[in-house]
């Protein structure tokens, strides 16, 4: 047998045309055969696995004719992938720069529009109230029709939604401009669980994480620049309405060009899938779902899984806090500083570009240490002060401290949401990464909603210091969960062969005539060896 005792099996031409329905592999546990022999053979099998030099160990796979020959299951990295991560890196920052360009200058779009602020707020809101509902049928369509036609329903919508606005630069005309909201908020669901998929399926073992780092980077710097352009494009003129027209008419159509130009790129560039996969966590999967897939099953094998439920909270309660912060930092900076427009767009910007260094950094130091729980556990108590030191230092008569402060915040509040991602792509393996970033988001976006609605009213009734300690309160409660999180890293494991070792395919008439127990939705990975630990390399 082979020196690590892995045999992957391909069904003869016979069974295969027999169930030609089913994957060409199921992979489950099998007992080796070292388990049906004798002591003494088991004994000796032991000893000439030892004298088998590590680097000489390969996986098995065996011919139509059951003889077996040596192969490594083949990966490759190919340059494409550079270009599906920018492509969609690029419309998920045009996205986010939709989602807050209203926010960052609700003064100008209430006078404008003669709305009240909780209607503009409003405009940031149903970005996470179309996420919620709608995330189960985007995640299905992921899975079952794959990242291509994913990615041009959300850059399509964006574009659609772009372009309504433009027709919406009229005082009279506010429901145009809520519908036209609403078709990107749509876009939106199918753009934020997007990251880990692209990772996943396009980067190899050393890179995912950085490669996830970057595509939410993308959404980051959309939120930036969102808090940047808009107070500089359409500047505060209340005894000028036409002119105010004018500067929304140049922000909105910048914006439906610019989204017509990556539309057309991700028509371009985008695929499912490259040829061979990157790595042997993907090598191993099959390249299409069986038909024994089921969706709800999936769902429901993530939600007992208490690592992950507990990640969903802690997870939905810091990133709904950075969408609250932003929604509500225009009127935050209003209150404690009179006319200061173009401050709070740039402390915006300096809380999102913080964020932006923090999440590149936080992949390249998963990708070296893969030490997920330890640096999620800092990077949330690291936020949770940040948040303090902001929270108090807000109304000190001092914007430059502000300045720093968000900053700060920013660098590790932001620099969470890729750590949150990974994580959970790791603990769920081999789920769909779409369906477990998908309901993170969702998680989110409820919590977002929550926070947004309850510190917004605190702050208009109170101060924002009532809001912040609020948001503080909370942030305390999901370092308490993140501590709780049991960290067990399934996708490295196998990458690194550490499980790869004891899995073994074999041939049956189709996934489903396993034992429930043993299979994770028509792929049978269960191991003979439980995963280890989060370890550092």
């Amino acid at each position: 047998m082979p020196p690590d005792g892995i045999t992957i099996a391909r069904k003869s031409p016979e069974l295969r045309g027999a169930s030609e329905r089913c994957a060409d592999a199921t992979y489950a546990a099998a007992p080796t055969e070292a388990t049906t022999r004798g002591e003494t053979d088991t004994e000796r099998e032991l000893e000439q696995e030892k004298e088998v030099p590590a680097d000489e160990r390969e996986v098995m796979l065996p011919n139509g004719g059951g003889e077996v020959e040596e192969k490594q299951l083949e990966t490759r990295l190919y340059g494409r992938r550079f270009a599906v991560l920018a492509v969609f890196s690029l419309y998920s920052l045009v996205n986010a720069f939709q989602w807050i360009q209203y926010s960052i200058i609700a003064n100008v779009f209430t006078q404008y529009y003669g709305v009240t602020n909780d209607k503009v707020d409003w405009l940031s809101i149903v970005y996470m109230v179309a996420y919620v509902p709608l995330i189960f049928p985007a995640t299905w369509l992921l899975d079952r029709k794959g990242l291509r036609l994913t990615s041009l329903l959300g850059a399509g919508l964006n574009c659609a939604g772009a372009w309504l606005k433009c027709a919406s630069v009229s005082p009279e005309l506010f429901g145009v401009t809520v519908t036209a909201q609403v078709i990107c908020s749509v876009a939106q669901v199918f753009i934020l669980g997007l990251p880990s998929r692209i990772a996943s399926v396009w980067f190899g073992p050393r890179e995912v994480s950085t490669a996830c780092a970057t595509a939410v980077l993308g959404n980051q710097l959309g939120t930036a620049i969102g808090f940047l352009l808009p107070p500089v494009l359409v500047p505060n003129t209340p005894d000028d309405v036409e002119l105010t027209g004018h500067n929304i008419s140049i922000m909105f159509y910048g914006t439906a060009a610019v989204s017509t130009v990556l539309f057309i790129l991700t028509v371009i560039v985008i695929k499912d899938r490259p040829s061979l996969p990157p790595s042997q966590a993907q090598a191993v999967l099959p390249e299409s779902l069986t038909e024994d897939y089921s969706y709800r099953q999936s769902i429901v094998n993530l939600v007992k899984n208490k690592a992950f439920v507990l990640l969903l909270v802690s997870y939905g309660i810091m990133t709904g806090s950075f969408y609250s912060v932003s929604t509500l930092l225009n009127q935050m900076i209003m209150s404690c500083y009179e006319n200061q427009e173009l401050n709070a767009g740039r402390i915006g910007l300096t809380l999102v570009v913080a964020g932006m260094v923090g999440s590149i950094l936080c992949g390249l130091w998963l990708d070296h240490t893969k030490t997920y729980k330890m640096t999620t556990l800092i990077v949330y108590g690291l936020s949770f002060l940040g948040m303090v030191v902001f929270t108090f230092t807000l109304d000190l008569d001092n914007i430059y401290l502000v300045f720093f402060t968000a900053g700060v915040l920013g660098f590790f509040m932001t620099g969470y949401l890729p750590l949150g991602f990974e994580f959970g792509v790791e603990i769920t393996y081999p789920e769909s990464e779409g369906t477990s970033s998908g309901l993170l988001n969702a998680f989110a976006q409820i919590f977002g909603i929550i926070f947004t609605l309850i510190q917004g009213k605190l702050t208009t009734d109170y101060k924002p210091l009532a809001g912040n300690l609020f948001l503080c309160a909370w942030i305390f409660l999901g370092i308490l969960l993140t501590a709780l999180i049991k960290s067990e890293l399934k996708r490295h494991n196998v990458n690194m062969g550490l499980d790869s070792n004891h899995l073994q395919a074999i041939p049956t008439e189709c996934p489903g005539d396993c034992p429930s127990e043993t299979k994770s939705n028509g792929v049978k990975l269960e191991h003979s060896i439980s995963f280890s630990p989060e370890t550092s390399l």
